[in-house]
């Protein structure tokens, strides 16, 4: 394909409607396309649940069926693409922002992953750090979280169940759709691994305190069916990608403001926030290294977790 071609491509949101902040970044990708190509490349835009659930328009993707996504990337077609969502990964935006530059360590070793199973990985859309909120009591270390056996809730596939466990915590693995009854009944004292806005808007009438643990990198991807990006020349895929990018870019700094008014918010309504020292965090974080990325090696396999440890941050 030449680069005078026009092109109409499909691009798909599945974290949100029209009006939520990704869906105003799925169009800011689509206008981007379209000034930086002087019109050639027009889209048509799908949110959430227009085409279906998330494994659907990813399949969808893969197929071809449709050009561009922001969505998660799921573990589907490869396991090893889980290896982005290795708790205690990253501290900060700051060390997940570097990671995924051009020329990052992590970009150097998933973007192989992603074009095995026909993807062009552009880079991840991060919403920040998950943590733990609970009701009643809370624990801001391992020794706290051990004495108090709190119960949470956590997502029940892997590193989750896992992580939470070797923080301390007693985790229970449970779907989205039963945590706010479990919570209310007792069955769990509350939710792990969400950024503060999922529980506090969801559970905030349930949970009290919220501890920013920082375990898990909360983040989408913005990605391409490989085999149309082949087929583009390259200043095509230079328009592309440098669009992705600047949506990305855009991103890592509204994502630490946006997480900043949720944590005020949810403090004017009542719920306290923790922000754990160094040290209260170091507590988590050595041992869920040790445990679950020893447990991720039969996941991701040796060779790749060595990767990942000759190149993971150690702390803040």
């Amino acid at each position: 394909m030449a680069s005078n071609e026009s092109f109409r491509f499909k691009i798909v949101n599945t974290d949100g409607n029209e009006d939520s902040p990704v869906g105003k970044s799925v169009q800011l990708w689509a206008e981007l396309l379209k000034k930086k190509s002087n019109g050639r490349m027009k889209t048509k835009v799908y949110h959430q649940g227009q085409l279906g659930s998330i494994g659907e328009v990813f399949d969808h993707m893969i197929k071809g069926n449709v050009d561009m996504i922001l969505s998660q990337p799921l573990t589907s077609y490869d396991k090893r693409v889980g290896v982005m969502s290795l708790p205690y990964l990253f501290s900060n935006l700051e060390q997940a922002a570097d990671a995924f530059e051009k020329d990052g360590w992590m970009t150097k070793i998933v973007d192989p992953l992603f074009a095995d199973i026909g993807i062009k990985h552009f880079g991840p859309y991060p919403f920040g750090f998950g943590g733990v909120a609970t009701k009643g009591r809370y624990a801001r270390n391992y020794e706290q979280a051990q004495e108090m056996n709190l119960k949470v809730r956590t997502i029940p596939t892997f590193p989750n169940p896992q992580t939470v466990q070797a923080m301390g915590f007693h985790s229970v693995p449970l779907d989205w759709n039963e945590v706010y009854t479990s919570i209310q009944t007792g069955v769990v004292d509350g939710d792990s691994g969400n950024i503060i806005y999922w529980d506090y808007e969801y559970f905030g009438d349930q949970l009290d305190y919220f501890v920013h643990t920082k375990h898990l990198f909360s983040f989408s991807s913005l990605m391409m069916n490989k085999d149309t990006w082949d087929m583009l020349d390259e200043e095509d895929q230079q328009i592309i990608a440098s669009a992705a990018q600047e949506v990305i870019a855009k991103q890592f700094k509204d994502a630490k403001a946006e997480d900043e008014m949720w944590i005020e918010k949810a403090q004017n309504d009542g719920m306290e926030y923790f922000e754990p020292s160094a040290e209260e965090l170091k507590s988590w974080m050595e041992p869920v290294r040790e445990i679950v990325w020893r447990e991720a090696e039969k996941e991701f396999g040796t060779q790749l977790m060595q990767r990942i440890r000759d190149n993971a941050p150690d702390s803040q």
